[in-house]
């Protein structure tokens, strides 16, 4: 905190109240408005959240207008060329990256939590296979948050460790599970050998070939490393919101993926790849499209331009962009992807050359590129926001684990502008 204060004065009453200022390391500085109600009997209104701190935090830092994402103050660039998944994960619950020795053990205990509760499988029968992925998911952490309620201490740092271990080590095992069984698969087994990404599609694709398995691996782990965390978005927010009541880590998590289940949050690269199976299957050309989404009156939107935080090119998107672009090289003229892809990559060039995009910085998106990569790997689209909760578990559950150590921590409890009636006087139901 600095000794900078910003005075607010009440023009009816003269009354005044004064703010204190608290620096921020990276961003903007941070009004501290707690005393306006007190001073003056004012709250703040801010509608989405769009200019509200709610918390204070060391994890991630987003520059939406300079195109920067830092994890723990390391450029995501950095990460995805130098770092992993698993290193990645390190980082983001400690606030450092490991030692050789630190690594191994985070990796092992990590490795050994594999083996979850056969009785997940049970469930995961009970939907029928046309049932969202996601609705299957949030009900597997819901019985993962029954079998370990007796125990919840979330004060005791032994649990909290424990919980977020077996969080991060079970979420890919429960998704490939369901993947499995979306695709009339035989449920396979994990192994402690592999990592989370070699895990997963050595579970999801066991008849793949190897090198084909290795280089989807590669891909994959980039995939987490990209979406592990992103601040204070309306899935994490949910996260802290829930925990903060002091609930199961599995059901403030499960709450976390209903958030993102959203097609506004997790379910944007779905999308995309419905827009291009819907220009594949017209009889119209890409710039047709382009051009209907140039024209205001059209209802017509281009998915995976843009985005709602960064004003300049999302760093993630420059980073799976060129592995979208090694695989689309791999096919050939006769995969049936192919065409989908040829669309994606017309529809980038239009975005990176146009004046119309480029002025008004619509850039590809990360939702755009990882729609494209995981329909290459082989992933149904139903999956796609699940692969994105499997990564963004490290997040939220470093930023549960940080709420909870917080000096601040407190159950969630937002107020409101009440437009309601004002009294009213019940009236028996024969003289209404």
């Amino acid at each position: 905190m600095t000794n900078k204060k910003i005075t607010i004065k009440d023009g009816q009453s003269n009354n005044e109240a004064e703010l204190p200022v608290l620096e921020s390391i990276l961003g903007p500085d941070v009004v501290d408005i707690r005393a306006l109600e007190k001073d003056l009997g004012y709250l703040s209104h801010d509608p989405g959240f769009m200019a509200t701190s709610s918390c204070e935090s060391k994890i991630t830092f987003i520059d939406g207008n300079e195109g920067k994402l830092w994890y723990r103050g390391y450029p995501i660039e950095e990460l995805a060329e130098k770092s992993n998944f698993i290193e990645t994960a390190y980082l983001l619950l400690n606030d450092k990256l490991p030692n050789n020795n630190e690594l191994e053990l985070f990796s092992k205990n990590i490795s050994s939590s594999y083996n979850v509760d056969p009785a997940i499988k049970n469930i995961i029968e009970v939907f029928d296979k046309s049932s969202h992925p996601m609705a299957i998911m949030t009900a597997c952490l819901s019985y993962l948050s029954a079998k370990y309620h007796d125990n919840i201490d979330i004060q005791n740092k032994d649990y909290r460790y424990k919980s977020t271990i077996n969080l991060i080590s079970s979420v890919p095992v429960i998704s490939a599970w369901i993947l499995n069984y979306i695709l009339s698969e035989q449920f396979q087994e994990p192994s402690e050998k592999r990592s989370i990404a070699e895990n997963f599609i050595n579970m999801a694709f066991p008849k793949l070939d190897p090198d084909q398995k290795n280089l989807s691996s590669k891909a994959m782990d980039i995939i987490f490393l990209l979406h592990a965390d992103h601040e204070q978005n309306a899935s994490t927010s949910t996260v802290r919101l829930s925990g903060s009541s002091e609930t199961s880590p599995y059901a403030a998590i499960a709450a976390g993926i209903s958030t993102l289940w959203g097609p506004t949050h997790g379910g944007a690269n779905e999308a995309v790849i419905n827009m291009l199976e819907e220009i594949k299957n017209s009889d119209k050309d890409v710039e047709h499209y382009i051009n209907m989404a140039k024209d205001k009156e059209n209802t017509f939107r281009l998915m995976g331009f843009g985005h709602r935080i960064y004003k300049n090119y999302d760093p993630r998107a420059k980073i799976i962009q060129k592995i979208a672009h090694e695989y689309l090289s791999q096919l050939d003229n006769t995969n049936p992807n192919k065409p989908l892809f040829d669309i994606a990559m017309k529809l980038e060039k239009f975005a990176l050359e146009d004046d119309y995009f480029v002025s008004r910085k619509l850039y590809p998106n990360v939702d755009f590129y990882s729609g494209i990569v995981l329909k290459a790997i082989g992933i149904p689209q139903s999956m796609y926001t699940v692969i994105f909760a499997l990564a963004r578990t490290v997040g939220w559950v470093a930023h549960w684990n940080e709420m909870i150590e917080d000096k601040n921590f407190r159950i969630g409890r937002p107020r409101q502008l009440y437009t309601g009636k004002n009294k009213t006087s019940y009236r028996d139901i024969k003289d209404r």
